[in-house]
């Protein structure tokens, strides 16, 4: 057990407790600066706020009796703090305060805050800039307005003047599209942070964004949060709610961090994915909550238009010391994923309550860019997870989805348009209280999964396992307490997989070419 210096802004440092639990310590533990106590804490990844900038501190922590040695926390440098109520902010809860607070902003210089206090803080969007810490105390909400009338619209293409190139700024689910600009939004910025204690709230219901919500009305609806080719952007503390589509999703953004914070969506609202990044590149995702109404995290990468002319997957991304829960996926992998998903690594988190853990959702037409390959999951535990991985290679979704082309389970010329899953690693992983299916796996025959391998996993069933369908695809009909189902792949791996309390054979294979098992 050894506590590690993970991160600091000028007023907050982040610490781990290593070896000490999975998101949750096991037991409670103190914390030490400077040799006084300074907070209790029960989580592996722990943010000490009020601290002084450019400091050095000696942060310990005592840990069942155990005293761990300390560690050096260096805060950054801060020239000055400029308080957005000194601009005009009033944080009343009534007045419109997003051009006080976009005053701050732009007014900011280099190693510098802008500090949101206490108060509520009504705003329609407001943008970021290079070189800025953006810090929500605590007690501190930015609260949206829902109104289209008072949010920008971001255009999905607009042509270049000599008619050779598209600057693309809006998106929606794979497109450029146009799109409302998020409550929070950075364009083609470096640099930036957002900390603190404090809220960002969608205020999104069912009577203004999620109602009619597959029906565009001059936009698409706003992302809570979207950053468009962006690099070193790091979100850290705070809790982002009730999003009106998407929570978080940056976009064709590079060396990205996501620590500690508390993603929350009802599980009834509709499109509220907690972190999308699509066509990313070096993502940390570390110490955070998430509970939404769809996936936890999606990763993306565009559909086949934005893949072959731009032809940037999400690749080289970590999640680890998570919790996850009430979402449709923990983790999933598309569908929008045309120019491929590679080198992604999730590690010691807790899935609770999710319908599935791992969810790949990907079909015919996402195109030959579409490759899967280098993704692992290891040192995880599941808890009343209805199928704990779940690879889709039939998903129906799109205008297209249920037709014949998409659902066959024939084999069919490989094109351009075929995707491809080439290495998928499950290891040391706990799955308790299943209800559909332990695994559901179905490759393309005509394109089938190169290597798929389970090592040390358990599976055990809820006693009174609900029905339901393992993956949206033509032809998978509802069960319950299912085992092991994987169809069309190359190579299959098993070492050390205990499957008890399913109904039927615990594992059931189908056109796997060849199966080690042990």
């Amino acid at each position: 057990m050894e506590l590690k210096f993970v991160t600091a802004t000028s007023r907050s440092a982040v610490v781990e407790l290593t070896e000490s639990g999975k998101f949750y310590t096991q037991k409670p533990y103190e914390i030490y600066v400077d040799g006084s106590k300074y907070m209790d804490s029960e989580k592996v990844i722990t943010t000490l706020y009020g601290l002084k900038p450019d400091t050095l501190y000696k942060v310990s922590a005592v840990y069942d009796g155990q005293e761990i040695a300390a560690v050096d926390v260096q805060t950054k440098y801060e020239f000055v703090t400029l308080n957005v109520r000194e601009f005009g902010a009033y944080g009343d809860g009534v007045h419109d305060d997003t051009n006080a607070i976009q005053c701050a902003i732009m007014a900011c210089p280099k190693d510098s805050r802008v500090l949101v206090p206490e108060g509520v803080y009504k705003i329609s969007s407001i943008f970021l800039k290079d070189n800025l810490t953006l810090e929500l105390a605590k007690g501190a909400v930015l609260s949206a307005f829902t109104d289209r009338e008072k949010f920008p619209v971001l255009p999905g293409e607009i042509e270049s003047y000599d008619e050779t190139a598209q600057y693309n700024l809006g998106s929606w689910e794979g497109n450029p599209l146009d799109m409302f600009s998020a409550i929070v939004c950075g364009i083609n910025v470096e640099n930036v942070v957002i900390t603190g204690e404090g809220t960002i709230d969608g205020c999104t219901n069912f009577e203004n964004w999620w109602k009619n919500c597959k029906v565009r009305d001059t936009a698409w609806r706003p992302r809570l949060f979207f950053i468009n080719h962006c690099k070193n952007v790091m979100m850290h503390g705070i809790t982002v709610q009730n999003s009106p589509s998407w929570t978080i999703h940056p976009y064709f953004s590079e060396h990205l961090k996501f620590i500690d914070v508390k993603i929350k969506n009802p599980a009834n609202s509709h499109n509220t994915d907690g972190l999308d990044p699509e066509s990313c590149t070096d993502v940390l995702v570390l110490g955070t909550y998430i509970s939404v109404g769809d996936d936890c995290i999606a990763i993306k990468s565009g559909k086949i238009y934005m893949a072959e002319k731009y032809q940037v997957p999400t690749s080289n991304m970590i999640v680890r010391q998570c919790c996850m829960r009430d979402g449709h996926g923990a983790v999933t992998v598309g569908s929008e994923i045309a120019a491929g998903v590679k080198d992604v690594h999730i590690t010691d988190c807790i899935f609770m309550n999710t319908d599935r853990g791992l969810r790949v959702k990907t079909r015919r037409g996402r195109g030959q860019l579409s490759v899967l390959d280098d993704i692992s999951f290891e040192n995880i535990d599941m808890d009343n997870v209805m199928t704990p991985f779940v690879v889709n290679s039939f998903y129906f979704c799109d205008p297209d989805g249920k037709t014949e082309y998409v659902g066959t389970k024939k084999p069919l010329p490989v094109d351009r348009r075929t995707p491809s899953i080439k290495r998928l690693t499950f290891k040391d992983i706990k799955a308790t209280n299943c209800h559909v299916a332990g695994t559901y796996i179905y490759g393309l025959p005509e394109s089938k999964i190169e290597k798929l391998t389970f090592e040390n996993i358990s599976f055990s069933y809820a006693e009174n396992a609900k029905s339901g369908v393992a993956a949206m695809m033509l032809g998978c009909d509802e069960a319950s307490k299912q085992g092991l189902v994987v169809n069309n792949v190359k190579q299959l791996i098993l070492k050390n997989v205990k499957v008890t309390g399913c109904e039927g054979e615990p594992i059931v294979a189908g056109n796997v070419d060849e199966l080690i098992q042990e």
